[in-house]
């Protein structure tokens, strides 16, 4: 997926700061849920980047009407609901047509995963980014305090996909093959969690992590 360079929608400057900001990304398969549900079970506000892309063309949103608008009805269906599957069937191979998708709704993302921050009442926030290093990075989220990257063996992405989406080896690696070269996940990361564990491990890393984060939000 490409940045939308070409779209600009300012984000909210409201009165109100917006707290430590901690971007969270990784492959498919690497865990990057588990890792937010615990946050969040430590009392942090989590903004989620694909509640806020299903929000962005939600039934009667300005988002759907601009989808139409470009593709065309035959994107509904029965309900007026976007089809998601029609979607990306009209998108897949097209790369214009994927950037007129990502031009209606990657603004409203970074505005909805602002917004989302500036209400957040814990003391620092977990913006949940799955394609962070794929749309830019820091240069599309300058307010980003920190990116930690959840990063996991290509071997244990291949057998965590292939168990739960019941495919082959085969479609796991076009699956992982889709998504940017791990290295360049790494390369914007100032935290990784290697999550090769169970959860319990995983549990002690984001509470080592919370620690830390408390302490840059209370010392910025």
């Amino acid at each position: 997926m490409r940045r939308d360079d070409s779209v600009s929608m300012p984000l909210d400057r409201s009165a109100k700061p917006l707290p430590y900001c901690i971007g969270l990304t990784g492959g498919i398969a690497s865990g990057k849920s588990a890792v937010a549900d615990t946050f969040a079970d430590l009392g942090i506000a989590i903004a989620d980047a694909d509640v806020a892309a299903r929000e962005a063309v939600a039934i009667g949103s300005e988002g759907l009407a601009e989808a139409v608008a470009a593709f065309g009805p035959e994107i509904l269906d029965a309900q007026g609901a976007l089809d998601r599957a029609k979607m990306r069937q009209r998108i897949f191979g097209d790369d214009d047509a994927r950037a007129r998708l990502e031009a209606i709704v990657h603004p409203r993302v970074r505005v909805a995963l602002q917004r989302r921050c500036e209400a957040a009442t814990s003391v620092y926030a977990i913006v949940a980014i799955p394609l962070l290093a794929e749309v830019g990075g820091r240069a599309a989220y300058p307010w980003l305090d920190r990116i930690l990257v959840v990063d996991v063996p290509q071997s244990a992405q291949r057998a965590r996909l292939m168990r739960r989406d019941g495919i082959d080896a085969a479609l796991a690696d076009r699956m992982i093959a889709a998504q940017t070269d791990r290295s360049k996940r790494l390369a914007i990361a100032d935290d990784v969690l290697v999550n090769d564990a169970d959860l319990a491990t995983l549990r002690q890393h984001v509470e080592t992590l919370d620690r830390h984060y408390r302490r840059f939000a209370l010392d910025r």
